[in-house]
């Protein structure tokens, strides 16, 4: 067994595809391409965050405290030209051809309306498609600012002491009292994402070896060799499955750890301290449990894939089986982060989606010792079951030579 897997390593460490896909891939291309997305991102926050809006206000004569306001305000420029904007559809047309960014249309004098007991309603018109968008943030403030103002004005007006206006405005006052420490809270909102590095990196490092040393083996003729030699049935499936087992782990392994510098690196610029600070209190203790976690759902995924592979005629057909078998990864990992999906007797059954709530719940600190036991005992359960019908799988002729 040990004979077969030594070989079948030496094998893979000359293909040049899979050591690209199992070490190159996640060491240089994954941490270029999250810099990548992460550089995009924080670009357009900045450039929105430092975006001058240009703006109209109708009847600005009605406001002009309001108007003064946005005047100075350093985020908004008034509109100079001679388009003539004296109503909403104006406004709305003057927004789609670009001339203006927003414009706010006043339809009464707010003094009087609330000397009569009426409410205003300023009209906001702009484009609010766009996935990263100041300009309705920034006006609702300046008008609550002004309407503040207002109220004030008013109750003073009758006669209500300024330090007692708060509480008449607002008799009761609801103040959140968290429970949840800071890891906890971080954790629940990244630890959710980690599974969908790690589980597919995994899927993804027993793939490609065990397409070529099942379908491959066909392909190049020198399964029958192998079949010759006087090691038993078991005993090859065995050796091939625990080389594409310490393939998947090293995928993980290698990830994981070019992460984590890249990561170290980044944090330099000071944009991750938040999320470094939350993982401090993440121990050794707790990556060594994720990583024992991983270690049955590598034994599945290597069986299964390993099972297909030797079923499949050629490299090509065993590709084209194992492209669905992405899905059916994914698909566990997206039922652990719906809401309200939490760790518990029934859940820690479920294969992939149980190790995906386990990792969130290692991350924030919350995790249950005995649903992680339940974890271990249904994931091996299943790794045995797969690797039983991948070793049946191998001992029928008609599978091996069709």
């Amino acid at each position: 067994m040990f004979e077969v897997m030594f070989k079948e390593l030496r094998e893979l460490l000359r293909d040049r595809k899979t050591l690209f896909f199992v070490i190159a891939l996640p060491i240089v291309i994954f941490p270029v391409l999250f810099a990548f997305v992460a550089f995009l991102t924080s670009k357009a926050a900045l450039e929105a965050e430092q975006k001058v809006h240009t703006y109209f206000v109708v009847n600005e004569d009605y406001a002009p405290a309001f108007s003064d306001t946005l005047f100075y305000h350093r985020s908004f420029k008034r509109y100079e030209g001679e388009a003539q904007l004296d109503s909403v559809s104006a406004l709305r047309d003057a927004v789609r051809q670009g001339i203006i960014d927003v414009g706010i249309y006043i339809p009464a004098v707010p003094d009087k309306q609330l000397a009569q007991g009426e409410q205003s309603r300023f009209q906001v018109v702009f484009n609010d498609a766009q996935s990263i968008n100041y300009i309705y943030s920034r006006i609702k403030k300046v008008i609550d600012t002004y309407s503040a103002k207002l109220t004030e004005q008013a109750l003073n007006e009758l006669g209500v002491d300024t330090d007692k206006q708060d509480a008449m405005l607002q008799p009761v006052l609801m103040e959140k009292v968290d429970t949840a420490d800071r890891r906890e809270n971080i954790g629940e909102k990244i630890g959710a994402f980690i599974p969908y590095m790690l589980i597919p990196l995994v899927l993804m490092g027993a793939s490609y070896p065990a397409i070529d040393l099942g379908a491959g083996e066909k392909e190049r003729g020198t399964l029958e060799t192998l079949l010759l030699t006087p090691l038993t049935r078991t005993q090859l499936v065995l050796g091939k499955f625990l080389t594409i087992l310490l393939s998947s782990i090293a995928c993980a392994l290698v990830t994981v750890s070019s992460m984590s510098i890249w990561i170290g690196l980044a944090s330099g610029f000071g944009a991750l301290d938040p999320i470094l600070s939350a993982f401090a209190s993440v121990t050794q203790w707790d990556f060594l449990l994720i990583f024992a976690l991983l270690l049955p759902v590598a034994m599945m995924l290597s069986s299964l894939v390993l099972a297909i592979s030797i079923y499949a005629r050629s490299f090509k057909e065993a590709q084209n089986y194992m492209g669905p078998l992405s899905m059916l990864v994914f698909v566990p990992i997206v039922v652990s982060v719906l809401p309200n999906m939490t760790l518990n007797a029934k859940t820690a059954w479920i294969p992939i989606t149980n190790v995906a709530l386990a990792i969130k719940e290692i991350v924030k600190g919350t995790v249950d010792y005995q649903a992680v036991g339940m974890i271990f005992l249904a994931s091996i359960l299943l790794a045995a079951a797969l690797l039983a019908c991948c070793v049946r799988w191998f001992s029928r002729e008609e599978v091996l030579f069709r």
